[in-house]
């Protein structure tokens, strides 16, 4: 929910966002978001919700993401 206040506070539509994350905290946003990333060091239960998964936190996952879907 907050990730969905902040985007429209901002007027960002869901679809150009990415959200990466590695804990059940981050499960929700991971499901919301445009692209939903996991960490390869997530639970498989993050994992299974993620439209993609990445390298792990010891190997540079997010630079990966960033690399990969953003320049």
């Amino acid at each position: 929910q907050s990730l969905a206040r902040l985007l429209g506070e901002l007027g960002i539509k869901r679809e150009e966002v990415i959200a990466v994350g590695d804990g059940y905290n981050d499960k929700g946003m991971i499901e919301y978001a445009g692209l939903g990333v996991a960490m390869a060091n997530a639970s498989i239960e993050v994992q299974d919700a993620a439209d993609y998964i990445t390298y792990s936190n010891e190997e540079d996952g997010v630079a990966h993401v960033v690399e990969k879907f953003i320049l």
